[in-house]
């Protein structure tokens, strides 16, 4: 019970160089897994605010207030599960962070309740701002393309600081699946889920990442 308290203590102050969801796709990579992954560490002041908003927007609009866990999908898991393991997403930010930090790629609930524990303190410890800077650096854009620096270098031939607000809807909409869609060339799925994605970041307004406690 005390070592993950240790893991996410140690996690506020230090820049993971390995994480778990990277590890499990080394040793267990997908079809077509590339031979070699794109990973570049930038700090949130590095990454472009149309970034940050747009995942928010995309991802868990509630981000800024919740305290980790979206009551209201968690009963809806609960509600559509079977009985042995959960039948469908529904994770905040902070929960996709442990779970991709922390973690293996697993559809238990007990891994769910592991998932929990580690979010509980990620909340507690972290601020919103290094849970937002920890996700954008780790979460997969592609196969073997880890961060949002690697991704708009990869995609846009540009630093993440200087992502418009219409590429980092398309970053942020691929998210649910990198591996059946790409920001670009976009599809017109993608094209359609970014121009959504856009209209909640024109709702939400900046004044969503003023909430964070930077």
């Amino acid at each position: 019970m005390a070592f993950p308290v240790f893991l996410v203590a140690a996690g506020k102050f230090i820049d993971p160089p390995i994480w778990g969801w990277q590890i499990h796709r080394s040793l267990f990579p997908p079809k077509d897994f590339p031979p070699f992954t794109a990973h570049d560490w930038v700090d949130l002041k590095q990454i472009s605010p149309a970034m940050q908003l747009a995942v928010i927007a995309s991802e868990d609009q509630h981000f800024p207030s919740h305290h980790g866990v979206d009551i209201n999908a968690v009963l809806t898991i609960i509600k559509q599960a079977g009985t042995d393991s959960p039948s469908r997403g529904g994770s905040t930010i902070t929960q996709q962070t442990a779970k991709n930090l922390f973690l293996f790629p697993s559809r238990t609930f007990l891994r769910k309740g592991v998932e929990l524990y580690f979010t509980l303190w990620m909340e507690w410890l972290w601020s919103k701002s290094r849970i937002l800077e920890v996700y954008l650096n780790i979460v997969e854009f592609a196969p073997g393309v880890y961060g949002v620096e690697a991704a708009s270098q990869t995609f846009f031939s540009r630093p993440a600081s200087r992502l418009t607000p219409q590429q980092a809807a398309q970053l942020a909409a691929v998210l649910p699946n990198p591996y059946r869609m790409s920001p670009a060339p976009a599809s017109s799925y993608i094209k359609k889920r970014a121009r959504w994605i856009r209209q909640q970041m024109r709702q939400l307004g900046t004044q969503t990442l003023d909430r964070l406690d930077r």
